[in-house]
């Protein structure tokens, strides 16, 4: 008996120490309070603030670039972020920059629903049309 109380006690021992150098290991990967905000930042997010890290994650609340506030959790090893909700990278001015380099006109209504950017312009051949344009890329996906 006092064999198996050792042999276990020593497993337990050995388990611990290396959950402590696991848990120390995944403590130096993690991304650091700058890096966060500067990957934030470089994605389109502004006003950044209450940036917490917890259980392995950073936490953050901030404004998207199409202008909604969203909570934010970000994975501390990858700069992977997840938002609350949909958000998209560009904003309104980019869209509309974006439509009058495919060649749109007199863009107006720009707005980010469902995901995507809706907007109405007049297209190259001077016909008045809605489209539905990429939330990351800016380019028309459709028509609606």
């Amino acid at each position: 008996m006092t064999n198996k109380l050792t042999s276990l006690t020593f497993t337990l021992a050995l388990g611990t120490l290396a959950l402590g150098v696991s848990a120390a290991a995944a403590a130096q990967q993690a991304m650091t309070e700058p890096q966060v905000q500067s990957q934030l930042t470089a994605q389109g997010y502004t006003k950044v603030h209450d940036l917490k890290f917890k259980n392995g994650m950073w936490y953050a609340e901030a404004k998207s670039a199409n202008g909604d506030r969203v909570d934010l959790r970000i994975d501390a090893r990858t700069g992977q972020v997840y938002p609350d909700e949909q958000v998209s990278q560009l904003s309104k001015q980019d869209v509309r920059a974006s439509l009058e380099t495919q060649g749109y006109t007199n863009v107006h209504d720009v707005e980010f629903e469902d995901g995507m950017w809706k907007a109405k312009a007049d297209n190259p051949a001077g016909n008045r049309v809605k489209l539905k344009i990429d939330a990351t890329s800016g380019k028309v996906i459709g028509t609606y």
